[in-house]
């Protein structure tokens, strides 16, 4: 057996839990993993056993906060010169953000500060986002019911990425949802769901900006025949399957989703089903972004004139699938084993 240290957070500033709970999930043959989120309790561990050893920075948006205190940059560079002489390497953590959008946030102190170190980044790829909401909902009872559509499709919208204007603008331009439950929060004239179709436990006035873009409200779902997925990113080089895929997967609904090229051969790697040989899913194989969105648009002009019914009669067992198989421990661990055999290969080589 192979002995294992992960330093969860550096400084305690992020949410080292979940982390810890990622973690937590693995089952890597031969391989232990012991963890802690406090640097002042190094001392309770026999750092000698260990073959390797992660110190996480984490990077979350959130503690933009701290950056512009220089007494933060201080203690984290004093921890690091610290660890690096106990044999760390390091992670820079921002699993909930994309490659690209990491790139663009990683602060440039950090090659200043981790200059000499081993280091390497963790952001969002196939494994966060299903570990996070499957953790969320694992013991949860919902009430999806498939046997009352009122809309042609669910189509959700927060931040107005340029991707998603394009989608949005086009769709609207089609007439295609004239009859969809439609949000667009970061418009100049927001677009909101009606309050019936809202989160009802949290104040309407206040939805949806922080902490609950990952709930389930049941009623939309149920309501609508086909969830329009507007992803974080559409030219990403690493997949990145955020919280908007795994809703329509928990609810059991048809979707279409407007991400990178082989969005859903990448979906379908790890183990679920897609709806292709019942809808045309030829975008998915597009590698021109606009030609893409065309196809999306075409794909959900034929879509709204199809009966429901037969619809998801056809893809009842594809969609019971992914609902069974997003809730398998064994699949997720698949994903959460490849991530940390990951960064046990980049100590093994640093």
């Amino acid at each position: 057996m192979t002995h294992n240290f992960f330093l969860t957070d550096i400084m305690k500033t992020g949410n080292h839990q979940l982390l810890e709970k990622f973690i937590s999930l693995n089952n890597i043959p031969e391989q232990h993993i012991d963890y802690t989120g406090e640097y002042y309790t190094l001392h309770a561990f026999d750092l000698k056993k260990y073959k390797r050893k992660f110190a996480l920075i984490d990077h979350a948006s959130s503690n933009s906060r701290l950056w512009n205190n220089t007494d933060y940059w201080k203690d984290l560079s004093a921890r690091i010169k610290y660890l690096g002489e106990q044999g760390f390497v390091f992670l820079i953590v921002s699993p909930w953000e994309s490659l690209s959008t990491f790139d663009q946030s990683v602060d440039y102190n950090y090659n200043n500060l981790l200059k000499g170190q081993r280091y390497s980044k963790w952001f969002g790829r196939d494994s966060w986002f299903w570990t996070m909401m499957y953790n969320k909902f694992k013991n949860t009872n919902f009430n999806f019911d498939h046997s009352n559509k009122k809309y042609d499709f669910l189509y959700l919208n927060k931040f107005p990425r340029l991707h998603r204007v394009k989608l949005f603008n086009n769709l609207k331009k089609n007439n295609i949802l004239e009859n969809s439950l439609v949000s667009f929060l970061g418009l100049e004239e927001p677009i909101r769901l009606s309050k019936e179709y809202e989160l009802p436990w949290v104040d309407y006035k206040f939805y949806p900006r922080y902490g609950h873009d990952s709930d389930i409200y049941e009623k939309p779902y149920n309501h609508s025949k086909i969830n329009i997925v507007s992803e974080t990113t559409i030219d990403d080089e690493e997949i990145f399957l955020t919280e908007k895929i795994w809703k329509p997967i928990i609810a059991e609904q048809i979707f279409v989703v407007h991400g990178r090229q082989h969005y859903l051969k990448n979906l379908q790697e790890v183990g679920f089903k897609t709806f292709d040989g019942i809808i045309d899913e030829g975008y998915d194989n597009e590698s021109d972004p606009e030609k893409r969105i065309n196809k999306i648009v075409d794909l959900c002009k034929w879509l709204k004139t199809q009966d429901w019914k037969v619809l998801y009669e056809k893809t009842k067992d594809i969609r019971i699938h992914n609902a069974h198989h997003f809730f398998k421990e064994e699949a997720l661990q698949k994903v959460i084993n490849k991530t940390l055999l990951g960064f046990l290969e980049f100590a093994d080589r640093s």
